[in-house]
């Protein structure tokens, strides 16, 4: 009797031993290179406890253990979104829906259905139109006033580097013909040197003076909008590109146990000495909240024609676009917050813009002497050739959103020719090279769906199905090595690699359950799968069963 019991006492888990939950029945991808790929893996607390073979992991089992039945499908890390938006994504949700509006007809027709739902004075912002949808022609005030007179208007275009403005909002603005223009910044004006409507990068900031602070309610229902939303898509983590008004609304929710979504907020790129301060006085945060990285800027969009290029434009041989900053600015920044011991991730579209950023870090990085410092360039997305090993050769980190590609795909061989279309959103070229390459969607401007970048990375359809084979298809890259995008290298680009990004013993148990095996099925289906679950610190946060929790 003795004996049986001892026997039974070690083949069976303690209540202390037992694992809170164990994902079983699909195949894992691990994202660790030592253990890529796994049948099972267990839970305890907010730490995975083990990884590996399905036996190995049932018998971590109890009575009191919670089970996900993977169904068939692939279990992976929890997606991390490299570079978001997340309050103006969460408020975009509830605002006007432009972004596949395809005629000026429909663009105003939902504008004006939206404008009837709200009191006279309430602001009309986000809408993220995309003027390449009815042939290129760019909105102006005077198609939208006679349905707009009571209310303001504010709508971006989907990059979110020019904006409609409509007439009310320009007085409330006090802009007018005779207002100068802005540096780093265009106003688009007709014959008579009257503003059309439409205010681009720095001009932006003549229209958005005029619009109210959102309200502490509004903004912690952005918040919440955003984190559910998100939950959906199997992301467990986000970079955020904001503002100290940002990262003090994340705090708020931090301090409330609100948070579901992991956060590492980034703040503007001038501000260094105050987030030198913050991090002085009360360190990088935690496992939900994570600070130390400042976002800065070098130029504008392609969409908008504000990239800086090393040659003009195709279709506007005057132009070259802008720089939103001066270049010694930029050094002057960068430089003192790097030697601040801060991350600094800086936005570069066009060839010029990250040429002139690369020699920014190169000479900073020489100056300042060797750290870990892992910079990085967000967009990286129009690469000269001579370029591209500069990434690598650097350790630069290329912070990249697949999703543009067959986005802007559709379009950008008649904005900058065939020839540099080449090595535009180069993410074969940029993995074989050897650097460091993040996946993100840049949310608001594109949906934070990871499936759909992968997709993107995968088959590089653009969204017009025009590209069949793919645009540019000698830079597609392979799933593993978008998922690690996603995943390992995501967390590398917020120094929380020891953290997350893989499933392995002692990481947050942050992953989540796709309803198919994305491995077995041809690229051009993985749009077609679905989120079953995301878990977050061990908690069910998103369940396809009873949505967002």
């Amino acid at each position: 009797m003795l004996l049986s019991l001892f026997l039974l006492s070690c083949s069976s888990p303690s209540s202390s031993q037992e694992a809170d939950l164990i994902v079983l029945g699909g195949r894992i991808w691990t994202g660790n290179p030592q253990q890529p790929w796994a049948e099972a893996l267990a839970v305890k607390g907010d730490r995975i406890a083990a990884v590996g073979t399905r036996p190995d992991i049932e018998a971590l089992g109890g009575e009191g253990t919670e089970v996900i039945e993977a169904q068939g499908g692939l279990v992976t890390p929890g997606f991390i979104d490299s570079h978001v938006h997340f309050l103006q994504g969460g408020a975009n949700l509830a605002s006007v829906q432009l972004r596949d509006a395809s005629s000026r007809q429909e663009f105003v027709r939902r504008i004006e259905a939206f404008a009837g739902q709200l009191e006279e004075g309430e602001w009309i912002l986000g809408g993220d139109w995309d003027h390449e949808r009815w042939g290129g022609e760019l909105p102006q005030a005077g198609w939208i006033d006679q349905v707009t007179p009571r209310n303001p208007v504010m709508l971006n275009r989907l990059d979110g580097h020019m904006v409609l403005a409509n007439s009310a909002a320009m007085k409330l603005a006090g802009v007018d013909a005779r207002t100068e223009e802005v540096e780093g910044g265009t106003i688009v004006r007709d014959r008579q040197g009257r503003p059309t409507g439409i205010f681009k990068d720095n001009a932006m900031g003549l229209i958005q003076a005029a619009v109210p602070q959102p309200t502490h309610q509004q903004v912690a229902r952005a918040l919440e909008a955003a984190q559910r939303h998100v939950a959906r898509q199997g992301v467990t983590s986000v970079h955020n590109m904001g503002t100290w008004n940002d990262f003090e609304a994340f705090r708020e929710a931090h301090r409330q146990g609100q948070l579901r979504v992991r956060i590492y907020a980034a703040v503007p790129l001038n501000s260094w000495e105050r987030l030198k301060q913050q991090v002085k006085s009360y360190g990088r945060g935690d496992e939900w909240l994570r600070v130390g990285g400042l976002k800065g800027f070098v130029d504008g969009s392609l969409g908008s024609h504000t990239a800086a290029f090393l040659e003009p434009f195709s279709d506007a041989p005057q132009d070259r676009g802008l720089l939103v900053n001066e270049l010694d600015d930029l050094y002057r920044w960068i430089s003192a917050a790097d030697g601040a011991g801060l991350q600094v991730m800086t936005h570069a579209i066009g060839d010029r813009a990250i040429r002139e950023l690369l020699d920014i870090y190169q000479r900073v990085a020489e100056e300042n002497g060797e750290r870990d410092r892992r910079f990085r360039i967000e967009h990286a997305q129009h690469i000269h050739p001579d370029d591209i090993q500069r990434f690598a050769a650097q350790d630069v980190i290329a912070s990249m959103q697949p999703y543009h590609a067959i986005d802007d795909g559709r379009w950008a061989e008649k904005v900058i020719g065939p020839e540099r279309i080449r090595t535009t959103y180069a993410f074969r070229s940029l993995v074989e090279s050897g650097a460091t390459v993040a996946f993100g969607s840049d949310w608001f401007v594109a949906p934070p769906t990871p499936l759909e970048g992968i997709y993107a990375a995968l088959t590089r359809r653009t969204l017009d199905g025009a590209n069949p084979q793919g645009w540019v298809p000698e830079e597609k890259i392979s799933l593993e090595q978008a998922l690690q995008a996603y995943t390992r290298n995501a967390a590398y680009a917020s120094f929380q690699e020891d953290l997350k990004g893989t499933l392995e013993k002692g990481k947050l148990a942050d992953f989540v359950v796709i309803d198919r095996d994305l491995s077995a099925i041809p690229a051009a289906e993985i749009r077609e799968a679905q989120i079953l679950r995301t878990v977050v610190g061990g908690e069910v946060v998103f369940s396809a069963d009873e949505g967002a929790q």
